[in-house]
């Protein structure tokens, strides 16, 4: 009843939130897109995006059939690798950044080695920065991770807007330097943090410094500062600086797939696993691990 190429470009469209964004991650024109989406509400006969000229966004009905798109085609996939007789094989070293760590990835990557069993999954978990050299370097296959603002290679899984966040009822002095907790370099979102700060002119301190998400947020709860985090994937206990503190607007970020320059069976494992990725994305963001799923 419902055509996986409309179901993929809904799932393309539902993690974006945008028919252009969409467009170029699929590799098609923006007139198809919309093409696609129209025939599967005709299909369903119910609207799945409220859309103007600004935003777009899932209506109730277009939540629900995120669950069935996921599930139609994950089951897509494996009739095709059933009946096509692939077994992948081979190592796969997949790399994915620091923001993956509460959210539903580690459910992704179970349902793929369930799939897979003779792909031998290796996880790295960086920084952004640091799972870009190491793909440029050769070590790795398969990158999830944050991309600099400008750049345009990479897949893109999403985009959201980062914010500041801290603990519930920080107050910040603005006769004093802003205390921050923040990645080492090359962290994508520290780097942003103080460019934005120094354009505004805002003096500001390293309040704490951890390669580890959870030694952030952790510095978070304890008050010590505030971070710049992506909006969709906020750690509990945690929520964005109102307005009122005065701090600069940080823009978008995008999440994207980078492949490595490998081939043979660890090209083809990748590939599957990009395809994974892409089809549950939006669960990276709706299903953060401490938060009641959508």
């Amino acid at each position: 009843m419902y055509d996986p190429v409309q179901l993929r470009t809904f799932l393309a469209v539902a993690q974006t939130l945008s028919f252009t964004a969409a467009a170029r991650r699929l590799g098609v024109r923006q007139s198809t897109v919309s093409q696609h989406v129209r025939r599967l509400e005709e299909a369903t006969g119910r609207q799945l995006f409220a859309r103007d000229t600004h935003r777009v966004d899932l209506t109730a009905d277009g939540e629900a059939m995120l669950g069935f798109a996921r599930t139609i085609m994950a089951a897509h996939e494996r009739a095709s690798a059933y009946f096509t007789g692939t077994r992948l094989r081979g190592r796969l070293r997949f790399g994915a950044s620091e923001d993956f760590v509460r959210t539903r990835l580690p459910d992704i990557l179970q349902a793929f080695r369930r799939d897979h069993p003779q792909v031998e999954l290796e996880l790295t978990v960086e920084l952004s920065g640091t799972l870009h050299r190491q793909l440029e370097a050769g070590r790795l296959d398969l990158v999830l991770a944050k991309r600099r603002a400008g750049d345009t290679h990479g897949q893109l899984v999403w985009q959201d807007a980062l914010v500041w966040i801290g603990a519930p009822g920080i107050r910040l002095d603005p006769d004093r330097p802003v205390p921050l907790v923040v990645f080492p370099p090359p962290g994508i979102t520290r780097a942003r943090a103080l460019e934005a700060l120094e354009e505004q002119g805002r003096s500001w301190r390293i309040a704490c410094t951890s390669g580890s998400l959870s030694g952030l947020v952790a510095a978070a709860h304890a008050g010590l500062g505030v971070m710049a985090h992506t909006r969709g994937l906020v750690p509990p206990g945690l929520e964005p600086v109102p307005g009122r503190a005065g701090l600069p607007e940080l823009g978008g970020v995008d999440f994207v797939l980078l492949h490595g320059r490998r081939r043979g069976g660890a090209q083809q494992a990748a590939d599957a696993l990009a395809t994974a990725i892409l089809a549950g994305g939006d669960r990276l963001i709706r299903g953060v691990r401490g938060r009641a799923p959508a």
